[in-house]
C-alpha cells in the first residue's frame, strides 16, 4: 500500500482543518490507520488511530474532544478532523498504515504540513 497525505495549510487559531490520507491497494480495508505528528526539533508524536473497519478510535490525550479520526474504505482513504486548533498543533502530519497482527506502522505518508497562527 501506498499513502498519500494531504490537507494541510495555514489556519488561525481556533479554526478546524480536515487531513485526508488517500491509500493505493486493495488491502487497506484490512489496516489499521494511524495519524502521527512531528513538530519543528521534536520527536514524532502519536496522534489517532483507527481499526480496520472504523468501530475503534484511539487519541492522544491532547487531543481528545478535538480532532476526530475516520476512514471511508470504499474510498481507501483515513480522515483527521481537526478542530479548535491551537499553535502547538503546528507540526507535519503523517499517516500511516498497520497490518493485522503486526504492532507497528510498517508504511507511512509523505506527510503534510499545518501551521497554525496565534
Amino acid at each position: 500500500v501506498q499513502l498519500q497525505a494531504s490537507g494541510g495549510g495555514l489556519v488561525q487559531a481556533g479554526n478546524s482543518l480536515r487531513l485526508s490520507c488517500a491509500a493505493s491497494g486493495r488491502a487497506f480495508s484490512s489496516y489499521a490507520m494511524g495519524w502521527f505528528r512531528q513538530a519543528p526539533g521534536k520527536e514524532r508524536e502519536f496522534v489517532a488511530a483507527i481499526s480496520w473497519n472504523g468501530d475503534g478510535t484511539y487519541y492522544a490525550d491532547s487531543m481528545k474532544g478535538r480532532f476526530t479520526i475516520s476512514r471511508d474504505n470504499a474510498k481507501n482513504t483515513v480522515y483527521l478532523q481537526m478542530n479548535s486548533l491551537k499553535p502547538e498543533d503546528t507540526a507535519v502530519y503523517y499517516c500511516a498504515a498497520r497490518q493485522p497482527g503486526w504492532a507497528t506502522y510498517h508504511t507511512w505518508g509523505q506527510g503534510t504540513l499545518v501551521t497554525v497562527s496565534s
